[in-house]
């Protein structure tokens, strides 16, 4: 008997599940159901469509409705899943123009449901048609028409998503005011290499940029439903065009917690390393769904667009009888100002300390390649580790230069359990135009063996 597969959702995961159980299982029925009127784009894009690098907000579909179709996957557009019958094997949706309802029987159900924006609590917040948030391409669209016929600009909240906006605001002649709740920006990254990535910010655009770090906004006024200023808990108040929220996002995990299925971190939905949840038939994949980190064997929750898609790939093998087995995430990831890279992998040294790791840094700033190389830039990486099992944790890069690369090698240490010892010896790729004769990742491995031996 043809067994249907119902998808929930058209973000990353959603639609790389689609095609590649179609890959896997010509003959299954695959039905993919979004809220939304587009279906399978790069949000993580957006930001640079914005910035007008990519000039035409099309580019960032990767696939339509019609490509689907012609595989064999029929796409539903505008059609919002508002409740799951798990004894039933049905889900409600509500269907554009709302409310027209529809139940849809399925075999086997995936929830891609991805994650939103969180609002933090700032009175006035919902009042005003020049706040934005960055998650769909309605919302690049917006922020990008706000840009342009603005000079000021505030961004709540300074991580990845916020850089990227900073660049793009700073490169189209914006003067922009940051208002971050924490001692430094950037705080997925340990304080000190925050303290770097601000200080390069300022150096380079300290006559553009304000922030305001420590503080919380905690109302916004304006007329006309057009805010115009933002207060916060310290008394500032910032004149500005429009506001981007970038405080981060939670998990859309509702309609499994209200069928009954079992949630984790921060709300999101418990997968097994198949990406099954808690009821048979029913999976979920991608921003919804909590991971187990590779470096603390614990569940977390690390929303990316790189690992929702691998996520969307292991459930589909799995649902096509096949095996697939998650081993986990690290939060590889990178972003950049301009032309100065930040990025990481594994756990930071806070995290670290805070589960009990015997810690071990050590932070090395080096050109990335020979420094008689015209094209030679400084990057600094900080290393961290536990000093008994001698295991990496962690390492961050920061810099004009390929500091991604290292912590691309990192992670695929980390992954394989290879232990100091082992990557000391390590044969990386040597020429003048790409590396110094010993490479600044293992100027930071011997500098942690020297840590190691004083300590013994």
């Amino acid at each position: 008997m043809t067994q249907r597969v119902v998808i929930i959702g058209g973000g990353a995961a959603g639609p790389k599940t689609a095609a590649k159980l179609r890959r896997e299982n010509p003959d299954m029925i695959i039905e993919m159901y979004t809220d939304e009127n587009h279906v399978s784009y790069s949000a993580c894009g957006l930001p640079y469509y914005i910035e007008n690098i990519i000039p035409d907000i099309e580019e960032l579909l990767v696939r339509s409705p019609e490509e689907f179709e012609r595989h064999g996957i029929k796409v539903f557009l505008e059609h919002k899943a508002i409740k799951i019958d798990k004894e039933k094997q049905t889900v409600i949706f509500e269907k554009h123009p709302y409310p027209e309802q529809i139940e849809v029987f399925y075999d086997i159900l995936v929830i891609a449901t991805g994650a939103r924006p969180y609002l933090p609590d700032i009175e006035n917040l919902h009042d005003f048609k020049n706040i934005y948030t960055l998650r769909k391409l309605e919302d690049g669209i917006a922020i990008k028409n706000a840009m342009k016929k603005a000079k000021t600009a505030t961004i709540i909240g300074l991580g990845y998503i916020g850089i990227e906006l900073l660049e793009a605001f700073i490169k189209n002649g914006l003067e922009v005011s940051v208002i971050n709740n924490h001692k430094f920006i950037m705080p997925m990254f340990d304080e000190d290499i925050s303290k770097q990535i601000e200080k390069h910010i300022l150096e380079k655009d300290g006559d553009k940029i304000k922030i305001y770090n420590n503080q919380h906004a905690v109302k916004i006024t304006g007329e006309n439903e057009i805010a115009s200023k933002i207060i916060t808990d310290k008394g500032n108040e910032i004149e500005t065009d429009f506001i981007i929220i970038s405080t981060g996002i939670v998990p859309n995990s509702e309609i499994a917690k209200e069928a009954g299925l079992k949630t984790g971190v921060k709300g999101s939905i418990w997968v097994n390393s198949h990406f099954a949840t808690s009821y048979p038939k029913i999976y979920a994949v991608g921003d919804c769904c909590e991971k187990t980190h590779i470096v603390t064997k614990k569940h977390c929750w690390l929303p990316l667009g790189s690992t929702a898609n691998k996520e969307g790939r292991c459930a589909a093998i799995n649902i096509a009888s096949g095996n697939c087995d998650f081993q986990g995430v690290l939060g590889a990831a990178v972003s950049r100002y301009f032309d100065y890279t930040v990025c990481m992998t594994g756990i930071t040294e806070r995290e670290a300390k805070a589960l009990g790791y015997d810690v071990l840094t050590t932070t090395v700033t080096k050109e990335d390649r020979a420094g008689y190389m015209p094209e030679a830039a400084t990057i600094t990486l900080k290393m961290i580790v536990d000093s008994k099992s001698r295991e990496i944790l962690g390492i961050q890069g920061i810099g004009n230069g390929d500091a991604e690369k290292r912590v691309a090698t990192v992670s695929m240490a980390i992954m394989n359990g290879v232990k100091i010892d082992e990557f000391m010896g390590l044969d990386l790729p040597y020429a003048p135009p790409f590396s110094t004769a010993i490479d600044p990742l293992l100027n930071a491995l011997q500098k942690i063996e020297e840590k190691l031996k004083e300590n013994t």
